[in-house]
């Protein structure tokens, strides 16, 4: 037991960027009776989609069940391979796992933490349908390079960008650099619903087929009913799932939308102010933005080199008796029970 005593917590991990415009806004979708996926969750697509430059957004529940329904939508399944680095949240390889296909793990690069594409394309098999490239914390990858590879060997690319809405690769955000994109809004991330996803694409059958799953399979969805002026019986042509956004998160996720520009701006002057206080610490790397980035700092991510005095646990816990709250950076997810117990360490 630590002798130092316990500050009251004054500096969360996160704290959602919510107020009184958040508070109102699911009012009028109460009053309305569409409180499920209705009009809300459609023009919240429709102004993520602008946002980031993309033809199609498909909200969900969360990233990872739109992580999920990405892979389904493209065919992924029993017998197929989807490469994925390792280190990174579990969520992104469970989704592999949800469709029936093996995840193959690959390194990063040790100064962005994001996948390293030389190791992506030695991963590479005859049984490879897709690369599920990672947005880690916040920086953008190295799409491009992951979209090279992808078309030489003619196999999928489906972006895991949960914490990087507002990013952009190259000037043109992330969204629209790859065949889909899956972004998170849940509290830790720049803007939030509570809990929530949604997909972008630019390629219309796709979109339409997500759309299908995502509501059980259903030929069409209730909005559509509603707004016909025919009775319109649905066809359930395939096995689908219930990863309906509802259109109280979506009227949340507009108030924040419109804030998202600003709120990356004092994020970004947080994130500057750290670098300029800590770089000179011996022991501590601050983050490392390559040129083609700029970075949301869904967290602000500290790594220890070996000329720190303190560990990784001695140092979370005296920042903890100061009120500080701090997390392992990223899980190395590889050594994770539910994979070591599948594919050995």
């Amino acid at each position: 037991m630590a002798t130092e005593t316990r500050k009251k917590m004054n500096i969360p991990i996160t704290k959602p960027a919510l107020g009184e415009d958040e508070a109102r806004a699911p009012y009028e979708s109460i009053k309305s009776g569409w409180v499920t996926q209705g009009p809300k969750v459609a023009e919240f697509e429709r102004a993520v989609a602008s946002y980031v430059g993309a033809r199609h957004g498909i909200a969900t529940t969360s990233c990872t069940t739109g992580l999920h329904l990405a892979l389904a939508s493209i065919g992924v399944g029993r017998g197929d391979e989807v490469i994925v680095p390792s280190f990174t949240f579990i969520a992104s390889a469970n989704a592999v796992l949800y469709t029936g296909a093996d995840v193959i793990f690959c390194d990063i690069d040790a100064r962005t933490f994001n996948v390293d594409p030389s190791d992506v394309e030695k991963r590479i098999t005859k049984r490879t349908k897709a690369i599920l490239p990672i947005d880690q914390i916040g920086l953008a990858c190295d799409i491009s390079a992951i979209n090279d590879i992808a078309k030489r060997h003619g196999v999928e690319v489906v972006e895991d960008a949960a914490p990087a809405i507002g990013e952009s690769f190259n000037g043109r955000r992330v969204g629209s650099n790859a065949h889909q994109t899956v972004f998170s809004f849940h509290p830790r991330k720049v803007i939030t619903t509570g809990e929530g996803g949604m997909i972008m694409t630019d390629d219309d059958a796709l979109a339409a087929r997500a759309r299908r799953l995502r509501a059980h399979g259903m030929s069409v969805s209730d909005l559509e009913r509603h707004g016909s002026d025919r009775v319109i019986i649905e066809e359930y042509d395939e096995l689908g799932f219930n990863y309906r956004m509802t259109d109280i998160q979506a009227s949340i996720g507009l108030v924040q939308l419109r804030r998202l520009d600003e709120l990356l701006r004092v994020r970004r002057a947080k994130a500057k102010r750290y670098d300029q206080e800590l770089s000179e610490i011996r022991g501590l790397q601050v983050p490392f933005v390559p040129a083609y980035a700029e970075h949301t700092y869904q967290s602000y991510c500290l790594r220890l080199t070996k000329d720190c005095r303190l560990d990784r646990e001695e140092l979370m816990t005296k920042l903890l008796h100061r009120g500080i709250a701090t997390r392992r950076g990223v899980m190395a997810s590889h050594l994770e029970k539910t994979y070591t117990s599948r594919y050995g360490r």
